[in-house]
Order: structure tokens, then C-alpha cells, then sequence
């Protein structure tokens, strides 16, 4: 169907485009921006008037325990795209199983859906999983999720090979050895409360560690969750020597810190943990910058396992419906402009994944978000479409609501 969205402030970052007009949208694509293209005949009109029209978000790191209740979440939230980690239940490392996943997503027909193949087979740390099956069945990049491979020459192997390939390792960077007992950063608050902590440098020796055999192998790799100073640092060292490093940030550790956990708040355990306000200040420069791209961590957890103490909770929260909304709030706290933070979650995205989305130019897939930057709304647990209800910031006011999400030009959610 023809689709002329009007009225709007269209903002595509990565064509440096800022202005209101009209987008025209034929055979699921980007047809024409500003003056519609002869013949053009539009058989439905969306009027935009007062919203923001934007690439719809790609979200680097969303778990879906329910795929049909998280894509329907996703779209809600203006995400369009979601890449999703390999530690589900079995681990995604067969191509079977990332073949199964993709198809399920297309059928469900919301939002498109990115799996990281897992490195290992089952996520042991051991042997290589079916890189280049995986790779065939749909996965963009291969990953350990948040499971460490803490024998590093399976590492520096698999990185040898994947460099070989030219495919991408995510990894999380955390040393297994300084992070096993530890549920809170090592510091002031965990120490007052009686956490066992997780130091700053189970973090830098992990990425020390990354670097060096990016350094040595060629290997593209993406840093997921960076939620240190000192890790920023490291990476911003090896971008400068030319390496292949790139990283993204969890939305909530832009906008908490340790002191968020309060009274043993379970909603505020994260994997990484929050860490101090001097670490949170370094990654919203580096996020304000352009250093780093943002994503959710989209983390749909029970209400069983948030309603234990703070050690035994398990970390998450929900992000896929926040993600807007709360990179909107930090935003308007560090100074950055709405068109350099819906980057971070647009192009930026798209840059770490090779792929031509997240932008609006002539002939880009016609992946859309539409939202109105001043509409207020609180987030309640009924206000959700994830299975998970489980945010830190249950109760407060959003600022920033979705109107339409549509993907390859079809409208998969109308508020």
C-alpha cells in the first residue's frame, strides 16, 4: 500500500535531515521525502501532526522469553528492529534453532528480528559452535551473551577464525574469576549494605583482554554493556589506534547509579551492575559524543524472581517500551539534541550491524517510528505489553509516546 505520512517533524539523523514535511512510502520503502514521486497515489494518509517521524529504533540487546508478547512489545515501543542474545533455552547454536526463531519472528509479523548465534556450543566457552551454518540461518554476529569464556585461548581461536570470515563476536566484557560472587559495584554503597561487590576491573582486564587479541587477530568486535569510566577509556584508546571495537550502553546505567539500589531495591540489580556517578558522567559523554551507540537490555524477569532479596533476584528489567522515552530523559539531562540522541538509537545501531537501516532516505526499507516527543504517561505494570513488568522506574511519568510503528511499510501498532 501507498502510505503519505504528513504533517510531521521528520527527523533522520543519518541523512541529516530535521524538518517538517511529508515521507512517501510505496512497495514498503522510502519512496520520496518532501514532494511525492510522479504518479505517486496515496491509498492510506497518516497524519503526523505534532509527532516526531523518525527511523524506527533498533535495539542492540533484547531477550525475548515470549516472543509474541516482546516483538508486540517492541513495536509499542517504536522498535523496529531487535537483535537477540543466544542464551535462550536451548542456546541458539545450532542452525536449526536460529532458522526456527527468524522464521517465528517473520510470522509474527512485528517487529524484524536479529539473533547473535552463540560462539560456543552451549555456551561453554569451549567449542565452536556452527559459525558459518549460523551465519546462513540469519544470525548477524556471534556472541556469549553475559556467559564468559574464561579459557582464552578458545578465545584468541575463535576470534581467528571469525576474523578469517569476517564476522563479528560480541562479547560482554566482565572477568569471570572478579565477578562470580559479586552482585553490586564494588564500592561505598555495596559496602554499607553488606553486597558482595563486583570491581570496576572485572570490567578493564576483560576488555584489556578483548583488545589485545583484536589486536593480534583482526577480529571485529562488539563491546555489549560498557558500564565503567575505566572501560571507556580502554575502548576509546583502541578506537584511536584503528581497531575494530565498538561498544553500546545499557539505557538505565545512562540515567542510575549504585545508589539507586536504595534499601536492596531488586529492580535495580543489573547485569553489569550500576556503578558509580563518576562512571555513569563518563558513558553519557561517550554516548553525547557518538562514542557509543544505546540499547535496552531489554530483560523481561517474573514477578517471582524480582520479589526475593537483592542477592538472590535475578538482574534485569524491562526495556523494549522505555527505550524511547528514557533516552528522551537523558537526553534533556546531559544537553544532547533530539536528533543526536535518536542517532543513538537509529544509525548508530545500524553502523555496529552493517546493515542499511535506520535512516529514511530514498529506497531504505520503510521501518518508521512515530511519536509524540511531549505526551506524558506513566509506567505502570498494565501499561505494558512485555511479559515483563519489572522496571526501576515503575510509577514515574514517561515523557514521549508512540502513535504508529510501522515496518516494511505495513502499520503493525496504532496506539
Amino acid at each position: 500500500m501507498n502510505i503519505e505520512i504528513k504533517n510531521g517533524r521528520v527527523i533522520d539523523p543519518k541523512n541529516g535531515v530535521d524538518r517538517s514535511t511529508s515521507l512517501y512510502i510505496a512497495d514498503g520503502k522510502v519512496v520520496g521525502l518532501g514532494e511525492a514521486p510522479a504518479g505517486f497515489v496515496a491509498g492510506k494518509s497518516i497524519d503526523a501532526a505534532g509527532c516526531v517521524v523518525c527511523p524506527g529504533l533498533i535495539d542492540l540487546g533484547a531477550r525475548l522469553n515470549s516472543i509474541e508478547a516482546e516483538l508486540a512489545a517492541a513495536v509499542a515501543g517504536g522498535v523496529t528492529s531487535v537483535v537477540v542474545p543466544p542464551d535462550a533455552d536451548p542456546p541458539l547454536d545450532e542452525p536449526e534453532l536460529a532458522d526456527r526463531l527468524v522464521h517465528r519472528g517473520a510470522e509474527i509479523g512485528k517487529a524484524r528480528v536479529l539473533p547473535l548465534g552463540a560462539l560456543t556450543l552451549g555456551l561453554n566457552g569451549e567449542r565452536l559452535a556452527e559459525l558459518a551454518g549460523l551465519k546462513k540461518a540469519g544470525c548477524v554476529a556471534f556472541s556469549q551473551a553475559n556467559r564468559p569464556v574464561t579459557d582464552t585461548e578458545a578465545l584468541l581461536r575463535a576470534m581467528e577464525y571469525a576474523a578469517t570470515f569476517g564476522f563479528a563476536i560480541w562479547l560482554q566484557p566482565q572477568d569471570y574469576w572478579l565477578s562470580r560472587n559479586g552482585i553490586a559495584h564494588e564500592g561505598e554503597v555495596s559496602s554499607r549494605l553488606g553486597l558482595a561487590g563486583i570491581p570496576v576491573a572485572a570490567e578493564t582486564i576483560a576488555v584489556g583482554t578483548i583488545v589485545q587479541l583484536v589486536r593480534d587477530t583482526g577480529c571485529r568486535v562488539h563491546l555489549t554493556r560498557l558500564s565503567s569510566a575505566a572501560g571507556v577509556a580502554l575502548v576509546q584508546r583502541a578506537q584511536h589506534e584503528g581497531l575494530p571495537v565498538t561498544f553500546d550502553i545499557g539505557v538505565h546505567h545512562l540515567l542510575l547509579t549504585e545508589n539507586d539500589i536504595g534499601y536492596f531495591n531488586p529492580h535495580a540489580r543489573f547485569s553489569p551492575p550500576l556503578r558509580a556517578q563518576s562512571d555513569r558522567q563518563a558513558l553519557s559523554k561517550a554516548a553525547a559524543t557518538g562514542l557509543a551507540a544505546i540499547c535496552s537490555d531489554h530483560t523481561p524477569v517474573g514477578a517471582d524472581d524480582k520479589l526475593l532479596p537483592f542477592g538472590e533476584a535475578k538482574p534485569g528489567a524491562t526495556g523494549l517500551e522505555v527505550l524511547l522515552p528514557l533516552t528522551l530523559k537523558w537526553a534533556e539531562e546531559a544537553g544532547v539534541s533530539l536528533p543526536d540522541a535518536l542517532a543513538r538509537i537509529t544509525s548508530a545501531p545500524a553502523a555496529v550491524l552493517g546493515l542499511p537501516s535506520g535512516q529514511l532516505g530514498v529506497g531504505a526499507a520503510a521501518d518508521i517510528c512515530i511519536f509524540d516527543p511531549e505526551a506524558t504517561w506513566q509506567l505502570t505494570p498494565e501499561a505494558l505489553k512485555s511479559r515483563g513488568k519489572n522496571s526501576p522506574w515503575t510509577g514515574y511519568m514517561m515523557t514521549g509516546k508512540v502513535k504508529s510503528t510501522l515496518v516494511g511499510g505495513r502499520v503493525v501498532y496504532q496506539a
